[in-house]
């Protein structure tokens, strides 16, 4: 593949992880709020800490082995694969607003896709089976994004969503912001390539931390963000 073609394809996925896509990405932490709250991330360090673990052990063992699966999926237009895996990765969502969170950024996507001329998408903008995922990993298919890049850009992009809200929460600088991802950068290769040895009955997440805070952020009093 010489470099033109390279950057042709290139190009797709950095419109699919701009955090300009308007998914409404920038109303969830994904637990991150509570965990400021309860003082369980208050620092670079912990910040730090606290992404790099849950990108380890819930992103890396439970998203980016069904992203792989639904992208295959997709591609062999097997919906019900597409769907076996939507439902599996919605019923991983341990709270109510985590399910929430990734329902609505899966129906706005759906939308989003549609408005572009996405014929599949079309399905999916009322569905109750919509999360970010399936439909992140449609558009991979549909704009022919590799796996390995697929899943390397949903990974950056979770990543980089959560330093922003750390960002605002803890507060940081924007500095440190941009020094832990590019500590990320050296681990997002290994975490792509460690998923792609998770077998169906290994997937999974094991973060009760993120449950628990999720769980109570649903009660918190004041509150900048839906999750």
């Amino acid at each position: 593949m010489n470099s033109v073609t390279q950057n042709v394809s290139l190009l797709p996925l950095l419109q699919l992880v701009s955090p300009t896509l308007p998914i409404g990405a920038y109303a969830y932490s994904t637990g991150l709020e509570y965990a400021v709250r309860a003082n369980w991330v208050n620092d670079y360090a912990s910040a730090r800490n606290w992404i790099a673990e849950l990108a380890a052990h819930n992103i890396c063992h439970l998203d980016l082995p069904i992203l792989r699966r639904l992208y295959v999926a997709w591609s062999n237009d097997d919906l019900a694969s597409v769907l076996k895996w939507s439902r599996i990765l919605s019923a991983s969502r341990e709270t109510a607003e985590l399910l929430a969170e990734d329902q609505h950024m899966g129906i706005a996507l759906a939308r989003l896709m549609s408005d572009l001329g996405v014929e599949r998408a079309r399905d999916w903008k009322d569905s109750f089976d919509s999360n970010w995922a399936t439909l992140f990993s449609l558009a991979a298919c549909h704009w022919n994004i590799s796996e390995d890049d697929m899943q390397t850009g949903y990974l950056w992009a979770w990543c980089e969503h959560q330093v922003a809200v750390a960002i605002k929460l803890v507060p940081l600088g924007q500095t440190d912001g941009q020094k832990i991802m590019l500590d990320l950068h050296d681990h997002i290769p290994h975490l792509v390539e460690r998923s792609r040895t998770v077998c169906d009955a290994a997937i999974g997440q094991t973060s009760p931390a993120l449950a628990i805070g999720s769980a109570l952020h649903e009660q918190q009093y004041s509150r900048l963000f839906r999750s």
